[in-house]
This record gives structure tokens, sequence and C-alpha cells, in this order.
């Protein structure tokens, strides 16, 4: 009998405390949104998204919709914490960091498509903690792949050893070999292709007719057209049998070099080419550097440097152009300057971008249209021959549903209109929010027989009799209102809530903000005496102190309330975008 090995998994103060978070709607801004004045061609698409708000939020407001429908995510997350918790020590910042993407990560997988994947920006801080979350979030039999972007070609003379790339972890929902099939091949570079012999099947370049080893029929002489006789080169053999090449030979495919006296090779014609396989080295000859990109910015903002971790437009479409097709939808949830949105525009995809920050008004919005307008001539314009068009819909986060009186109980906020109201309690409850313009009780539906019904309105017996007639015996409906008046067995077809009491119990409510948490967390002293426990009692389940939000402390084992990794180099630099 065998003995299954224990699995292995991260293990980081708070890793088991997860927040219980409300599924805001989105409230269109008109205008911040911005359209195109006309159609530039027939495939413009204006239905994108730019979300201002906590991304952990608006992840939970996108995922009723928008769930398995994400085709591509790149993310571009912080690289280090270290400057947001100053008085805390490196292990305190580095279980934050885990605890703050690990919630953001398991929202994103449920928004991939099947055939979908992630890419994830990186460096040295956290990637390989963050690869041992991801394997637990994504499945580790569904990594597809480390690229190495050379972010810098430029010295770093006062370091030990010169940071110069990047890490772009990549997952999919499906092993690599299934991902595969959805995979696009890079375009092959058109710079040797030429057409010396106006050949009508367009541009070529030529490959060596020869293999390696030594087979009996591919072992035959072979004459130019000048007259000298070839025979293979030592240790290998021809490309193919003497009929195949006799066939190329008359289809005009054999080219014979050195005016004809060369040995033969095999045109391959650029329009029959299938593409290159993406490798996992992405120099910065290909796809740009840090660099590169702030010059991007440079020339957007008058010279004005607006952002300082931007990446170049050239890395952005090489992710785009291997995972997406035209009209699929690209998601950043880290969008910092916007660059994911304006590379996919250009692409002729969907995209949905999330930003916290001011510059999401001063920087996103002012870039984008620009896209828009045809004015952006950097980036990757001129290659995607981008000429303008298509739109954005501008979205902020709703406040949260519930406040509190002076009284201190929890009551629906003043802020929310009844069409608001009943918009959030059918995310609240699973439904899709559908109006019906003629029938006043259908808000929403979650089934072409199941239907929700919210008021505020104190409901009679004789109200709730009329609506169970017209929902009749082959429907239910479920009623969302303040107080009704009737026992809920005497409507079959009729489910009664009391709002807010209904819900009182399902989210955090009030909290707009779960970039940070610091309350939560236990003060360093409670850290440095469960370390002091752990080194005496030489065991990893010694006891330690945890504090509570309140200030007092709880027991709680070192296992929980310990990094499995501490000791990470404090470094002020950072980079990547605000979680």
């Amino acid at each position: 009998m065998t003995t299954r090995k224990p699995r292995l998994e991260l293990t980081w103060i708070g890793k088991d405390e997860r927040p219980r978070l409300e599924p805001r709607i989105l409230l269109e801004d008109p205008a911040l949104s911005y359209h195109a004045a006309k159609r530039v061609t027939e495939n413009d698409i204006f239905d994108n998204m730019l979300i201002h708000g906590d991304n952990l939020l608006a992840l939970k407001a996108l995922e009723q919709e928008f769930a398995g429908k994400v085709k591509c995510i790149y993310i571009d997350p912080p690289y280090n914490t270290g400057n947001a918790f100053e008085h805390y020590d490196d292990g305190l910042e580095h279980s934050v960091w885990l605890s703050l993407m690990r919630d953001r990560l398991e929202l994103l997988s449920i928004l991939m498509t099947e055939d979908g994947s992630i890419w994830i920006n990186i460096d040295w801080q956290e990637g390989h903690y963050l690869k041992v979350m991801c394997d637990e979030i994504f499945g580790r039999s569904n990594f597809i792949a480390e690229v190495i972007w050379q972010k810098r070609t430029s010295r770093e003379n006062r370091a030990a050893i010169g940071s110069s790339h990047d890490t772009i972890l990549v997952y999919g929902k499906v092993p690599p070999v299934k991902w595969k099939e959805s995979r696009n091949p890079l375009p092959e570079s058109s710079k040797q292709a030429s057409n010396p012999d106006n050949d009508p099947r367009g541009p070529w370049d030529s490959i060596p007719f020869t293999a390696q080893g030594w087979r009996p029929n591919q072992m035959y002489k072979i004459t130019t057209p000048t007259g000298v006789v070839h025979d293979p080169p030592t240790g290998r053999c021809w490309g193919a049998t003497e009929v195949v090449y006799d066939n190329y030979l008359r289809e005009g495919r054999v080219y014979f070099p050195k005016s004809g006296d060369g040995k033969p090779r095999i045109k391959q014609y650029l329009s029959e080419r299938k593409g290159l396989v993406p490798m996992s080295l992405w120099l910065s000859s290909e796809v740009g550097t840090t660099e590169d990109s702030k010059k991007e910015i440079l020339q957007l903002f008058s010279g004005e440097e607006p952002f300082g971790t931007p990446k170049p437009e050239k890395l952005i479409q090489r992710v785009i152009q291997v995972a997406t097709d035209p009209g699929d939808l690209v998601l950043d949830s880290f969008a910092g300057s916007g660059t994911t949105g304006a590379v996919a525009h250009k692409m002729g995809r969907r995209w949905i971008m999330v930003e916290l920050g001011e510059h999401c008004h001063t920087h996103i919005v002012p870039r984008l249209r620009k896209v828009i307008d045809g004015e952006d001539p950097g980036g990757v314009t001129k290659t995607c021959n981008w000429q303008g068009g298509g739109g954005f819909r501008f979205f902020r986060l709703a406040p949260s549903l519930l406040e509190k009186d002076k009284w201190g109980n929890w009551i629906v906020s003043k802020e929310y209109r009844p069409e608001m109201l009943a918009e959030a309690m059918c995310k609240l409850e699973g439904f899709h929010y559908a109006p019906d313009s003629e029938v006043f009780w259908i808000h929403g539906k979650s089934t072409e027989r199941d239907f929700i019904y919210v008021t505020t309105q104190n409901l009679s017996h004789e109200q709730l009799t009329f609506i169970s007639h017209q929902v009749g015996e082959q429907r239910t409906l479920l009623i969302c209102c303040s107080a009704f008046r009737a026992r809920q067995e005497d409507f079959p077809n009729l489910t009664l809530k009391k709002i807010p009491c209904a819900v009182m119990s399902r989210c955090e409510w009030g909290r707009d903000d779960y970039s940070l948490n610091v309350e939560e967390l236990p003060p360093v002293q409670a850290i440095e005496e469960a370390k002091v426990e752990v080194t005496a009692n030489g065991s990893t389940k010694a006891e330690g102190t945890k504090a509570t939000s309140g200030g007092r402390r709880k027991k709680a084992s070192a296992m929980q309330d310990l990094p499995l990794f501490a000791g990470l180099a404090d470094d002020k630099k950072g980079g990547g975008n605000r979680i």
C-alpha cells in the first residue's frame, strides 16, 4: 500500500481570512464616457469599460455578467509592498501582499474563459511566492510558461547583480497541451522574404534541401540548370525522395543559389507560413523596454512623465497577439496608465480596465480619447494601422447598499434610487436585472419562469394576493420588500424577504477600499512573541498570539500566524501598480 505525499501549500499570516465582498452595481458617468464622432470601420467597438474604484470590489461587480467570458487577462500588480507598511516587518508586508493578490486572482480565475489565459507581470521580490500561490488557484498542471522580458539594456553599476528582466507568469484553465489549440503563433518577419524571380506566388525565402543522416532512397544526384552535379553533403541526405524533388522542380519551388551552380534550396512563400511558436525569452529588441514605455508616455502627455511604471505597447501587443483573436475580451484590473486598453483598442479587441487612483481621470481617460480620435502616433499605432474609432463607457462603483443611521442601525442607503435598489438586489440574489416595461413586478429573472420584484413598500395581504394571481402556478417570484403582512405559506408561488434584514449578514457593508486593512493585522510585537515561542519549542505548532480587530489578543497557532517563507529583502523601489 502506497502512502500519498501531503500536498504542499504556501502558508502566510491571514491566509484563512477572506473578505465578504458586496457585489456592487456599476454606475455609468456619461460625462467621462467617450465615443468617436463617427464609425471608422465596421469593426469599431464601443462597449469597452473603464471602471474607477477598488479593483477587488470591481471584479466582484463584474462576476455575474462576465464569468467565463474574458479571453485574456494581463495584470501588472505591485511588485513589493514595502513602501506601504513602514510600521510592520517584512514578513507581515509579504503576507498582506499574498492575501491581497489571492483574493483578486480567485475572482480573475472565475472571469476567464475555458480557453483563456492570465499573464501576470512580476519581478524577483514576490515572483516565486506568486508562482506557488498561482499553482494552488489555477492548478499546477495549468501553468503555461514563465516568460522572461528583458525590460532594460542599460547596466546598473551600483547593484551587486543588476536586474535586467521581469517575469510574466502565464496560466490557463486547461493544461498547456490543450490551451495551445487556441493560442496564436507569432507573425514571421517579412524582412528575409523577397521575389527576385517574380514568382507569381509572391515573396519567398528558402531553406536547404537536406536532412540529417543517411537514407538510401534520398541519396541520388541532382543536376543544376547550369549543369553542375551535386551529391548530398557528407553525413546528410537530400530532404525528400527523388519523386518529391521532381514535383518541387515542376512546381518551380526549387531555387539554385550562386547563379544556378549551388545546391538546391526549397522556396517557402510568405503567404503559406503559419507563424512562429512563441518562445519564453522576449528580448527588448522585440517588445521594448521600460525606457521605451516612458518615451511613449512622454509623447502622449506633452513631455511630462505622468506615470512611473508603464509597460511598452509592444509588450502588451505580444501578449494580446498570442492569447486572443479580434473581438475577444481583454481585462486589466491594475490599469495603471491604461496601456492594456490602448493596445487592445488598436488591435480590435474588446477591453475592460479597472483603476482606483486619480490617474484614472488625469491619465487614462485623456490617453484613450487620443486613441479613439486617432491622435496617438506612438506605440503600436503604425503596426496596427490604427486610424481611430470606437469608444468606451466610464463607470464608478455604486456606494454600499446599506449604511448606518444615526442610531447605528443598518438601513438602505439614501443614495439608492428605486432602480438602483432593484439592480442591487438582483445582483445579490443571483438574478439578471431586466425590468419589464409592462409588468411592474418583473425587475429581473434567473430563468424563464423565475422572477424577482423589489420594492420599498410594506405589502398587504391583498397586494400579495393580486401579485400571486398574476404570477400564476407555472411561475415563481421572489419579492424583496420593506415588510409584508401575510404568511409565507399563503402564497406557494411567492418567496417573501424583508430588506435590509434578508441581506444584512451577506457582506461587509460600507467598505469601499480593500487595498489595505492594517487594523486587522496582528501587531509586530505579537509576531515577535510567536517567533520566540517557535524557536523555544522547536516546533511550528507552538502557540502564538493574534490581535483581534478590537485590539484584544487571542491564542492562535504559529502555523497560521507565521509565513512559510520569511525574511524577504526590503526594497523601497517596488514596481507595478497599486493593489
